[in-house]
């Protein structure tokens, strides 16, 4: 049994991951796993395991992905549900780093403030803040799984007469533990998945009456939250048969609506608006609510399971409004038509806030890196850094099938080098900008807004991320490692 790691120590490893999320545990299991006699360790800024489903405490915080794809490879989710709670998440994922050994080989409390990189010496130096006052780690190879937003704060819309509201306003990234919605009447601002989860969960935590305030629809699909053909071959396969059957057939399905909705969008969004004229009572108005003004998968797709958003709408405890703010008032909100929302509890679902690193400083030989003038080299790395990795979800289907793909590709750069004598590999940009594109490939505005702030990708492979998990899983695997853009020494 590996002995846990000191935490008043530096470290000096071969690999630091930076992040104990989704993809930081992967990659860990996968450095574990793939490379014996590989040092290696995890830094995490929270004092728990987790990442997004520990970060957020608002009701109801689920997936919005199946757990069979949500959940790594390598270990079969064997919860009840596809769309499971942040309780039911979390648990997976540490019983997944206790399995895999990564518990022994992580230190939580350590917020990166810093990683600076010397060519003098090959190696990064990462500063932490912790709770008695800094540390700095050195590692050979960085790998950033700290995904693409703050953990500090969301994005907070600024309202008009937000200091003469005599209700509580509350953003879901900061949801007080002691919050009570039981016989109020809540607002829900936002019409993404936050806001879709929170309707019926408020409803069921005791809510009176809510309301979704939307500027504009979006386009929300009811899923079943039991995949049947899942549970029946769990009772006939092996769990990791099972598990590998029904990821690759709900790969399958999830490239397939997504190539026919990008394919054929009119009929696309024709057949999702079909989908919640059959969930919602006669005479809704559908065309005011729910059919929005963009192509579908121009933005995300809500996801609802088992139509439970729909369902508290048909009940009449639930509503939508689509119309702006003018300004907050003691009793509730003024919209833009004149109409007023009495309210005394307002959940501000406005969206993210965008960074790189966790909003660490990257600096190599002296210089500041800025993120957003840099390119992403297989999905992986960034143009002009070297000895970098980074994890870098899909938008269209779950986060931890390009996550895993980048956990692997890099572990195989790293044998690589390893046999090869290489210490250090930094990628070349060679595209001139012209049809170059944003990382996130999305109209969304909490990612419009932060565009800047995020590397770019390029026309072809290896600086484009394309959407498609079977070609991705062919370049991972199979793209020769010898690459004039990819420098090694």
């Amino acid at each position: 049994m590996a002995v846990p790691l000191d935490p008043t120590a530096p470290l000096d490893v071969d690999v630091l991951v930076v992040g104990a999320g989704l993809s930081g545990i992967d990659v860990a299991c996968r450095l574990g796993a793939d490379l014996p006699g590989t040092t290696w360790a995890v830094l995490e800024a929270r004092e728990r395991l987790g990442g997004t489903w520990d970060l957020f405490r608002y009701p109801g915080i689920r997936t919005d992905s199946d757990m069979y794809t949500l959940g790594f490879p390598f270990r079969p989710w064997r919860g009840a549900g596809s769309f499971a709670r942040a309780d039911a998440i979390l648990g997976y994922l540490e019983e997944t780093a206790r399995e895999h050994g990564v518990l022994d080989r992580m230190l939580t409390g350590q917020r990166v403030e810093r990683l600076a990189w010397s060519s003098g010496h090959d190696r990064w130096t990462v500063t932490a803040r912790t709770a008695t006052g800094t540390v700095e780690h050195t590692a050979r190879f960085v790998y950033l799984a700290t995904g693409y937003y703050s953990y500090e704060s969301g994005h907070v819309v600024d309202l008009p007469g937000a200091r003469d509201f005599g209700g509580d306003l509350v953003h879901p990234q900061d949801w007080p533990e002691d919050t009570d919605v039981r016989g109020r009447h809540v607002v829900v601002l936002g019409s993404g998945a936050t806001a879709v989860t929170l309707v019926p969960a408020l409803l069921e935590a005791g809510a009176a009456h809510v309301t979704m305030l939307q500027r504009s629809p979006g386009y929300v699909v009811a899923l079943p939250s039991r995949d049947g053909v899942a549970d029946a071959l769990r009772r006939v396969l092996p769990a990791g048969a099972a598990h590998r059957v029904v990821r690759a057939r709900n790969v399958a399905r999830t490239q397939a609506a997504y190539a026919l909705l990008r394919r054929f969008p009119r009929a696309g969004a024709r057949l999702l608006r079909r989908g919640v004229e059959r969930a919602l009572p006669a005479g809704f108005d559908v065309d005011r609510h729910f059919t929005p003004r963009y192509a579908p998968w121009d933005q995300r797709l809500c996801v609802a399971p088992d139509g439970d958003f729909f369902e508290a709408i048909a009940s009449g405890r639930a509503d939508v409004v689509t119309d702006t703010v003018e300004r907050l008032e003691p009793h509730g909100i003024r919209l833009a038509s004149g109409d007023e929302l009495a309210t005394d509890l307002l959940v501000t679902a406005t969206g993210l806030r965008l960074q790189l690193a966790g909003g660490a400083e990257v600096v190599v030989d002296g210089e500041v890196v800025d993120p957003g003038s840099r390119h992403v080299y297989g999905g992986v790395m960034l143009s002009g850094v070297p000895n970098l990795g980074l994890a870098v979800g899909y938008t269209n289907a779950s986060w931890t099938l390009r996550a895993d793909l980048s956990a692997r590709w890099f572990v195989r750069l790293l044998r690589r080098m390893r046999r090869d004598g290489h210490t250090v590999a930094v990628p070349r940009y060679d595209e001139s900008p012209a049809g170059e594109r944003p990382l996130l490939d999305l109209t969304a505005g909490y990612v419009r807004r932060a565009e800047h702030l995020l590397p770019r990708q390029g026309r072809r492979r290896p600086w484009r991320v394309v959407q498609s998990y079977p070609r991705d899983v062919v370049e991972t695997r199979l793209r020769p490692l010898a690459d004039r853009r990819l420098e090694r020494r």
